[in-house]
C-alpha cells in the first residue's frame, strides 16, 4: 500500500471511529461544523443540535504525539521518550483536559465542562463557550481594557489557588509537574535550533551554543526554584473568551489549557501581553502590571516585575523558534510574518539588568537586520 493509500486508509477509520463515539454518547445525529484549526495536532467541530443547541466536539489521535512525561521520570528518561517528554507537554491526552478543567471550574472559573470523553481514544464532548475569543472581539472594535482588565482578575484567581500535585475530575487524573530546569531548557533552545533554519546565514557552534546556555542558567533556575501556580501555559487573546452574562474572573472562557503546568507566576502574564498574533501597546502592558501588582499587594513588584521581563524573554525566544520551525518544517509561512512583532517584544524586555547577557550575546551571533 502507498503511503497516500494508507493515509486515506487511516482517516476513514478515523472517521468511522469518530461517528461511533458520538452515536454512543447520544449525539451522532447532530450535525458536524469544522472549526478553524491551530498549530497543534488537535482538530475542533461545533456539534449542532435540536432547538439551537451547541457542543463542541474534540479529536486528537493518540498516535500522532509521542509520550508525555511520566511523574518522577528523571532527565534521562524524558529525552529519551520524546519531546513531550522532555518539555512536559501532556501530548494532547484528553485525560489531562479533563482533569486540568475539572480543577479550573473548581476555583470559580470558566473551563468547558466535559459531557462526555474517551481519553484511550483522543475525544470528548464538551460544553461550548461560544464565538467571543478576545482577539476577534477587539478587531472587531471592543475596547481592550476591559477585557484585558477580567483576563488579569482571572489569573489572579488562579495564581491565589494551592495548585495540587494531582489533577483530578470526573474520574481523570493528571499529574501537574513543574516547569523545571529541562522544560525551561528545551523551550529556550528552540530559539538556537530553528532560527538558523530559517535564516541559514546563522551558524551557531558549540561554544556559541554554551554561551547561550550560560545565559538562561541562571534565570532557569530562578523559574524552577519559585515555579508555585497552576500555569496555563498558553493564555493569550485566541485561547480566551468573553462571558459577560457571567461574573467576576468567569467572566473570562479559557481553552487550550491541557500542557498546564506549575510554574513561575509570570510566565501566564507573559503569554498574555507578548502576545505573537496581536500587538499589546506598552500602555496596555503597564496597565495590566499595574493591575496585576493592585490585586496582590503580598508580592515584591520590582521583584516580580524583574522576573517577568527574564521569563518574557526566555517565552519569546521560544515562541520564535517554534514560529521558526512552522515556517521551515511545516510549510507555515504565516508564522514568519509574526516573528517582527515577536523581536520587537524581546527588545522591551532587554531594559532590566539580568538580560544583559543576552543583549551581548544577540549582538555578536544575531545581525540587527534580523532582529525587527
Amino acid at each position: 500500500m502507498s503511503q497516500a493509500s494508507d493515509l486515506i486508509v487511516r482517516a476513514i477509520d478515523r472517521e468511522a471511529e469518530k461517528a461511533a463515539f458520538l452515536k454512543r454518547v447520544g449525539v451522532g445525529a447532530w450535525t458536524r461544523e469544522p472549526l478553524a484549526g491551530d498549530a497543534s495536532t488537535r482538530a475542533y467541530e461545533r456539534l449542532h443540535g435540536p432547538e439551537g443547541a451547541t457542543l463542541i466536539f474534540m479529536d486528537q489521535p493518540p498516535a500522532l504525539e509521542t509520550a508525555p512525561c511520566p511523574p518522577g521520570a528523571d532527565e534521562a528518561t524524558r529525552i529519551a521518550l520524546g519531546f513531550n517528554a522532555a518539555y512536559r507537554l501532556a501530548a494532547g491526552r484528553v485525560d489531562a483536559f479533563v482533569a486540568c478543567a475539572g480543577w479550573l471550574r473548581a476555583q470559580g472559573l470558566s473551563a468547558p465542562e466535559v459531557l462526555a470523553a474517551d481519553p484511550d481514544a483522543g475525544l470528548a464532548v464538551i460544553e461550548d463557550l461560544g464565538d467571543g475569543l478576545f482577539a476577534p472581539l477587539i478587531a472587531a472594535g471592543a475596547e481592550e481594557r476591559p477585557l484585558y482588565a477580567a483576563a488579569v482578575e482571572a489569573l489572579v484567581r488562579l495564581h491565589k489557588a494551592e495548585p495540587p500535585d494531582v489533577l483530578e475530575a470526573d474520574g481523570r487524573v493528571w499529574p501537574l509537574l513543574d516547569y523545571d530546569g529541562l522544560a525551561l531548557k528545551c523551550a529556550s533552545d528552540l530559539f538556537v535550533e530553528w532560527l538558523p533554519k530559517l535564516h541559514p546565514e546563522l551558524s551557531f557552534g558549540p561554544e556559541t551554543i554554551a554561551a547561550w546556555d550560560e545565559v538562561w542558567a541562571p534565570i532557569r533556575a530562578h523559574a524552577a526554584a519559585n515555579a508555585s501556580v497552576f500555569c496555563h501555559r498558553d493564555y493569550h487573546a485566541e485561547n480566551l473568551v468573553w462571558l459577560p452574562d457571567r461574573e467576576g474572573p468567569a467572566r473570562v472562557g479559557l481553552l487550550d489549557f491541557q500542557d498546564a503546568v506549575r510554574a513561575h507566576p509570570a510566565w501566564d502574564l507573559s503569554m498574555l501581553l507578548h502576545d505573537a498574533r496581536r500587538r499589546v501597546s506598552p500602555d496596555l502592558e503597564l496597565f495590566c502590571l499595574q493591575a496585576y501588582f493592585k490585586a496582590r499587594p503580598d508580592i515584591d513588584a520590582g521583584q516580580f516585575l524583574s522576573d517577568y521581563l527574564c521569563l518574557g524573554a526566555l517565552n519569546l525566544c521560544r515562541i520564535i523558534g517554534i514560529f521558526c520551525r512552522l515556517t521551515v518544517r511545516d510549510g507555515k509561512p504565516r508564522y514568519a510574518a509574526l516573528l517582527p512583532r515577536l523581536w520587537g517584544y524581546l527588545n522591551r524586555t532587554l531594559a532590566d539588568r539580568r538580560l544583559q547577557p543576552l543583549d551581548a550575546w544577540l549582538e555578536a551571533h544575531v545581525p540587527r537586520e534580523l532582529r525587527r
